[in-house]
């Protein structure tokens, strides 16, 4: 399979540095994240486990799993700033490729990716997540389900993006051929909805701050384009629809 991101990749770094600062107050620490955060712990099992986050960002899931379900975390990133931010939140975090993880095999209990499978070379990044876990060790992924794209709230405003995106998110039949390529065979898929409200200010600020990596992606016309049609047309309150598929899979 040919990586889906080269340019995605290439740019993460940077532009996930750019991004640290603004992190935490651009996503919230809402219901939705910690529903989906209790559903990657059950789907998982992982309480009181030996756990690495690959592409931890500024670190809230290492420090929730720590803080509340007794794992003990270790936590890497491909971003400097967003692994300094994660530090000060007292997360054991350090700055390191999931393509190339710095640890022995089968250190780990469990490696978590939430939102970060996009952004990596996956076959590389699989292999090397399977290669870390022990006997009866699970890899546990969250990520956005592409087949809701054309559906994405600022689709109507950039409509190259179910393309973008498309080319980026796994299908969930890609992931399970991923996974067992992976030599993880044994998978579990599970599906999850949640409906959001946000306020036009907030969402001018999400388009306006490319606080998601899809914005970098997009042609400058169309960005430009997009967000002055969002400017003059979205409403003073936004609900839509979030689809995530979570994943656990072991050998």
């Amino acid at each position: 399979m040919t990586p889906d991101v080269p340019s995605g990749a290439a740019a993460a770094p940077d532009g996930f540095d750019g991004r640290a600062e603004r992190y935490e107050e651009l996503r919230p620490l809402d219901a939705n994240w910690w529903e989906t955060f209790d559903a990657l712990v059950r789907l998982g099992e992982l309480r009181g486990l030996r756990v690495l986050e690959v592409g931890c960002g500024t670190g809230r899931l290492a420090h929730a799993l720590e803080e509340r379900e007794r794992a003990r975390v270790w936590a890497v990133d491909a971003s400097p700033a967003m692994v300094a931010r994660a530090r000060a939140l007292g997360v054991n975090a350090r700055v390191a490729r999931a393509e190339a993880l710095p640890f022995k095999a089968g250190w780990f209990d469990a490696v978590v990716m939430r939102m970060a499978l996009h952004l990596l070379d996956r076959p590389r990044a699989l292999a090397q997540a399977e290669r870390v876990i022990g006997p009866g060790g699970r890899v546990v992924i969250a990520t956005e389900d592409p087949a809701s794209f054309d559906h994405v709230w600022f689709t109507r405003y950039f409509p190259s993006v179910p393309a973008i995106d498309g080319a980026r998110f796994p299908h969930v039949s890609g992931l399970r051929n991923e996974l067992a390529a992976a030599g993880l065979p044994t998978i579990r898929i599970e599906e999850l909805s949640q409906r959001r409200t946000i306020s036009r200010e907030r969402a001018l600020d999400l388009i306006r701050s490319r606080a998601y990596s899809t914005f970098d992606l997009l042609p400058p016309a169309e960005y430009a384009e997009g967000l002055a049609r969002a400017e003059a047309e979205l409403p003073e309150r936004l609900e839509y629809r979030f689809d995530w598929l979570l994943a656990a899979a072991a050998r």
